[in-house]
This record gives C-alpha cells, structure tokens and sequence, in this order.
C-alpha cells in the first residue's frame, strides 16, 4: 500500500458520519446493509449518506451491490485488513511486543470531552 493510499482511506474514516456508517457496515457483516437501512441508523437524510457513501467507495473501504431497486452497502474487509497491516507494519521493529488486539464491547462507549474555555 502507499502513503497517498493510506492518507486517503485515513482522511474519510476521520470524519465522524463516515466513521459510524464504516463500523455499522463491518458490524453488519459480508451480506451488507441496504442503504435506506445505513440512513435510518446514522440518521441522516438520503443525499448526505449517498456523499459519505460515494466517498467510502472511492477510497475502496466499501462494496456496493444491487439487488431489484436496493443497493445494500458493506465493507471491503480486504481492504480494511491492508490498511490495518500499512499502518502496522514492522511495529517494534518487527518483533511480537504487544497483545493481539481485541475489540472493545459496544456496552463501553468514549464520551467526546469538550476543551474548557
């Protein structure tokens, strides 16, 4: 993979709508979700999701199939699994120094802190 490559999947999962509608895409597995359904999650209007949507795709993050009149979303995990092994790449000098990652349950969420003014 190459820097630009990289910068760019980065630079759409660094906006917050996009961000959402990628782990609800991974959440939702290789079958994929229908687009009315991502906008009804993430709620937001169809013309918003359709820009953050075209943006996944042209970065490569996300597939999108038709079947009859839906168009069901989901998430390029080939794609996802590069871009984790990019940024990953020859951590510690190539050798084991940390625990495998695991995922954190849903039940714990971050809280945005606001700065103090």
């Amino acid at each position: 993979m190459e820097n630009y490559t990289a910068a760019d999947s980065l630079a759409a999962l660094g906006h917050e709508t996009r961000l959402a509608i990628f782990r609800l895409l991974v959440q939702a597995g290789p079958e994929g979700i229908a687009a009315g359904v991502i906008g009804e999650e993430i709620k937001i209007p169809p013309a918003t999701l359709s820009f953050h949507l075209a943006n996944l795709s042209r970065v490569g993050l996300t597939k999108a199939r038709q079947e009859s009149r839906f168009i069901y979303y989901s998430a390029d995990y080939d794609a996802m699994n590069n871009l984790l092994a990019y940024l990953t790449e020859n951590c510690c000098q190539g050798k084991q120094c940390l625990p495998k990652s695991v995922s954190i349950p849903a039940t714990i969420k971050r809280r945005r802190t606001t700065p103090a003014r």
